[in-house]
């Protein structure tokens, strides 16, 4: 068996080439209508290009990336509720420009104010159940606390049972429900203790 050693750390623009394919598994998964007809090679082409940006990889937002073997294995994506807009805006300049869609990708609201929200969760199919997820989930408190946020956020679909009982075992207890798309999901929070104090 091979050795198998995980790096939790932030990506870089390098990374995007690797990141857009495991994105991508959530937008399966999400079955979003707006992007039925857009082709996979295009879709990928947009995601490859926000996740190079300042503001998804360390602007507004964090982009942290599990890598094992030198290959991206898993990645997480959040960023502070009230930074949605600025974080939503990049996706739908860039698909704007693209003519595969046929208009910019305009994102639901996900999250509320005064949460850090875990907009994204991915795992390479063939490395789950290695712990990944359990190691990004772990990962994200430092971030969090970094952007003085005391509460994580996050959605989970209500028919990804297994998904569900990874966030129970971590602390994360159901505060909602909501309609994204055409799927419902539980809103879920994870209370990580007080912001960090700003120094005067």
């Amino acid at each position: 068996m091979e050795d198998f050693f995980v790096i939790i750390r932030e990506a870089q623009p390098a990374d995007a080439p690797q990141i857009a394919p495991l994105m991508n598994l959530i937008y399966d998964e999400m079955e979003l209508t707006d992007l039925e007809d857009v082709p996979e090679p295009d879709l990928l082409q947009a995601i490859t290009a926000a996740y190079r940006t300042r503001t998804y990889l360390s602007g507004a937002a964090t982009t942290v990336v599990a890598e094992a073997n030198g290959q991206v294995v898993g990645v997480a994506f959040g960023y502070p509720g009230e930074r949605e807009d600025i974080v939503d805006d990049v996706f739908a300049q860039i698909t704007a420009k693209s003519d595969a869609f046929d208009a910019p990708l305009e994102a639901e609201s996900e999250t509320t104010k005064g949460e850090w929200y875990l907009d994204s969760l991915a795992v390479s199919p063939d490395h789950q159940g290695k712990g990944i997820g359990h190691q990004l989930l772990q990962a994200l408190p430092y971030y969090a606390r970094r952007d003085y946020q005391a509460v994580i956020g996050l959605n989970v679909d209500l028919e990804n049972p297994a998904a569900m009982r990874l966030y129970e075992r971590m602390g994360y207890e159901v505060s909602g429900k909501q309609m994204i798309g055409d799927h419902h999901y539980y809103h879920m929070q994870l209370e990580i203790g007080q912001r960090a104090k700003v120094a005067n």
